[in-house]
C-alpha cells in the first residue's frame, strides 16, 4: 500500500538527497539548494548551507505566497516561483555538476548523446543570465523554462531540476549530469 509522505518524511527524504548530490560529486560542500512544497510551504535549505552536517531542523519554512524567511536559500524566490508556474510540481534542486557547467558554458542548449539521456530530456535548455542580474531574473527565467523542461541550466552557474517528488528531481539531476559527462568524454576521442 502506497502511503503518502508526511511532512517529517519529505523533511528527512529532502536532506539525504541533497546530502547525495554533495557525495556524488554535483555540488561542493556548501553549494546547490533545494526545497519541497508542502501545500502553501516550501521547505528550503539554508542559505551557505553545508550539506555534510544539514539536519531536517535546519531547513526553514517559506510560503507559496512568496513569503520568505530569514536565512533561507538566495535561491528561495526560484524555488517559490518554480512552484507558482508548476502546479504537478513537488520538489526542486539546483546543483552544480561539473559537467553539466563545463559543457554549457558555450551557452548553447545541451542535447545528450547518450540513450538515458535523450530518453529523459531530448534538449537541455540553457539560460543566460548575466551574473550581476541573476537573483532579480533567474526565478522567471528559470520557472519559465521549467514549465516545458525537466531540467535547465544558467550558463556558467548549474543545473534546475524540478519534478512530482523528491526522488525524481534528485534522479534528473544526477542523470543529466552523467549524460554531461559522457558528452564529454566522447568529444575527447
Amino acid at each position: 500500500m502506497n502511503r503518502i509522505p508526511d511532512r517529517q518524511q519529505l523533511k528527512q527524504e529532502l536532506v539525504q538527497h541533497y546530502l547525495w548530490l554533495r557525495q556524488y560529486g554535483c555540488n561542493d560542500s556548501h553549494s546547490g539548494n533545494a526545497s519541497f512544497r508542502w501545500h502553501d510551504e516550501v521547505w528550503v535549505t539554508p542559505t551557505g548551507c553545508c550539506a555534510d552536517t544539514l539536519t531536517v531542523d535546519d531547513l526553514i519554512c517559506c510560503q507559496l505566497d512568496g513569503t520568505t524567511e530569514v536565512g533561507a536559500s538566495l535561491d528561495a524566490p526560484l524555488h517559490i516561483e518554480v512552484y507558482r508556474q508548476n502546479p504537478d510540481a513537488r520538489a526542486v534542486f539546483h546543483s552544480h555538476g561539473p559537467h553539466v557547467v563545463a559543457i554549457t558554458l558555450n551557452g548553447n542548449n545541451f542535447e545528450p548523446v547518450d540513450f538515458e539521456g535523450q530518453l529523459y530530456f531530448p534538449v537541455v535548455p540553457v539560460v543566460q543570465i548575466p551574473y550581476p542580474e541573476y537573483v532579480e531574473k533567474s526565478p522567471a527565467a528559470i520557472a519559465r523554462q521549467l514549465q516545458k523542461h525537466k531540467v535547465a541550466v544558467v550558463c556558467g552557474h548549474g543545473v534546475y531540476a524540478c519534478a512530482e517528488t523528491i526522488n525524481l528531481a534528485y534522479k534528473w539531476s544526477c542523470s543529466l549530469e552523467l549524460s554531461a559527462k559522457m558528452a564529454w568524454l566522447a568529444r575527447q576521442l
